[in-house]
């Protein structure tokens, strides 16, 4: 039975790819980089704008406290820009939570700044795809699904954070509340390939910083005395290394401290990232890591401080999520799109939607590619395409006991 008729069909007509791309060439020529908070308060200006044409109550949400431990092991405050929170009929019993960024990876002296049209259908340039791309899908799809009498029966809330980026850190909470007891979530990353696929299971991802206190002393006249906080930090680094299993990757990444060469180091800090592909995953590495430590600060006689832990928690598809990825595909070929997924180790905003039990398909933003750098690319076309099969599906969810 065809799911694409009457009004839905209609509403999806009124879509108009112009003015999307309009809205993506401007936004993407603001320079938004996590760090430029006063790029990032202009895009929350701009999405306020532009947002203001759907009801309910648009805030900009104070970002949550985040500290990191800098070179020389102190802990500082990180500065982050505030979050976008759009809410429309929060009394409605059935609600979704649609979710963006409007970060980038680009600061504000990085030289990728312009807009280059490489042919026809394909523009080069900052965030297109990852993903002003998606900002601009979430607004038409919606504006679209506001002309339908179905869709006034169901409410929403568009959350579009600051620091997708630098892992959501100052807005996990914001999200955490946000996502609970939504029927269905979609985020806006793009596609996970130019041709369209989703981002189907995703593994998690832990940053951590272990600060090492040795004790100074002369290199030639008593290095027994000192306590090397280099050597330290190498044996972490390697032992963490071999904690890596099939179900769980381990990089450590960096090492800050030292001294003069004459000078047994009393500082160092190492810093390594983690990638489970499950929970149980994780919690055998932090036990593991846990034991590690200990054992180094008894043989080594140093003393070691940890910071950080797991941001984005391993996202399984369960049975529930699957029916929702199906739903995509199912209306995709109606729209003449073909979807498929493939697992990534990649992560974003949707790991952290799924920890709070909300089925989301976390991939529905524009086709392009290249991201994260200088050649990041959007197909224009896959605008209208996207926000096409989001209305869809948002309205199927709204219609139709799917999940």
């Amino acid at each position: 039975m065809t799911r694409l008729t009457g009004t839905l069909k209609d509403a999806i007509e009124t879509i108009d790819g112009a003015q999307m791309l309009s809205h993506v060439e401007r936004w993407a020529q603001i320079n938004s980089g996590t760090s430029n908070h006063e790029g990032l308060a202009r895009m929350a200006q701009e999405l306020s704008d532009a947002f203001s044409v759907l009801p309910g109550e648009i805030t900009l949400e104070e970002p949550a406290p985040v500290t990191a431990v800098d070179a020389a092991g102190k802990e500082t405050a990180v500065e982050n820009g505030k979050h976008f929170l759009l809410r429309v009929r929060p009394e409605a019993e059935r609600r979704f939570i649609l979710t963006g960024h409007m970060d980038t990876v680009f600061p504000a002296d990085h030289p990728f700044q312009q807009l280059t049209w490489l042919d026809e259908e394909t523009l080069n340039g900052p965030g297109t795809a990852d993903m002003k791309g998606g900002l601009a899908i979430i607004l038409a799809s919606l504006r679209a699904l506001e002309g339908t009498e179905a869709w006034q029966q169901v409410g929403y809330d568009v959350l579009i954070n600051a620091d997708e980026e630098t892992g959501s850190l100052s807005s996990a909470p914001l999200i955490e509340r946000t996502a609970q007891g939504k029927y269905a979530a979609l985020t806006f990353e793009p596609a996970a390939t130019s041709e369209g696929r989703l981002a189907h299971a995703r593994g998690g991802s832990g940053n951590y910083s272990l600060t090492v206190t040795g004790k100074s002393a002369h290199a030639g006249r008593n290095p027994q005395d000192g306590r090397n906080a280099i050597v330290a930090a190498s044996t972490l680094a390697v032992r963490l290394k071999e904690l890596q299993r099939d179900d769980i990757s381990v990089n450590p990444a960096k090492i800050d401290g030292g001294a003069a060469n004459n000078v047994v180091p009393d500082h160092a800090v190492l810093r390594f990232n983690i990638r489970p592909k499950e929970p149980a995953a994780a919690e055998r590495f932090e036990a593991e890591m846990n034991a590690l430590i200990a054992e180094v600060k008894q043989a080594q006689e140093v003393d070691i401080a940890v910071h950080g832990g797991i941001s984005r928690p391993p996202k399984p598809v369960d049975r529930q999520a699957q029916k929702l990825f199906d739903l995509v595909r199912d209306c995709g070929a109606e729209l003449g799109q073909e979807i498929d997924w493939q697992p990534t180790g990649g992560v974003c905003d949707g790991n952290n939607i799924a920890a709070t039990g909300v089925p989301v398909v976390d991939t529905m933003g524009v086709r392009g590619g290249k991201i994260h750098s200088p050649d990041e690319f959007m197909i224009a076309p896959s605008l209208k395409e996207r926000a096409a099969l989001a209305a869809m599906v948002l309205h199927q969810l709204a219609t139709e006991n799917v999940l």
